[in-house]
């Protein structure tokens, strides 16, 4: 399969629900906590603005220079660390246990706009701050919207 688990591929759908898929640019999921028969987690997202979509290094590579050239990373690794993002924060709360088990909220908020470069010291930052041991699993937008093109055969299933 993907390598998430089925709790944090539901985050991300409920994510990309919110922000679609081909507008991420990257997502870092902090891990989990259990209290209480109640779950939780969060995820920052940084994705283009809806404006910029087309625009993006993703859609398209800039038109001087070829796939496999080396320059590619010069040309366009100033625009992708520099180029504003929206910074949402999502959260989930899944209650595992009790009269409620089974139930699932999720939260997506902007909460400001910055290049990735921020966004990645922000996370460190906050990851710091809480004391986890663990990083944050940083997911790419490409990685975003291969899980969420499902395959031919899951198609024809769903996993909620």
């Amino acid at each position: 399969m993907n390598g998430l688990t089925e709790t944090r591929e539901r985050f991300l759908r409920a994510i990309v629900a919110d922000v679609p898929a081909d507008r991420v640019a990257e997502v870092h999921f902090f891990p989990p906590i259990k209290q209480g028969g109640i779950e939780s987690g969060v995820a920052v997202v940084a994705a283009w603005p809806e404006t910029l979509v087309a625009d993006s290094p993703v859609a398209d590579p800039p038109s001087d220079v070829s796939v496999g050239d080396v320059s590619d990373t010069n040309v366009s690794a100033p625009r992708a660390t520099t180029e504003r993002h929206v910074v949402y924060t999502a959260r989930y709360r899944h209650t595992l246990k009790g009269p409620d088990r089974g139930k699932w909220e999720t939260n997506i908020v902007a909460e400001a706009d910055a290049p990735l470069v921020t966004v990645d010291a922000v996370v460190r930052g906050v990851q710091r701050r809480s004391g986890d041991v663990d990083d944050p699993t940083k997911m790419e937008g490409d990685e975003v919207r291969a899980i969420m093109q499902p395959s031919a055969s899951e198609q024809s299933t769903s996993t909620f």
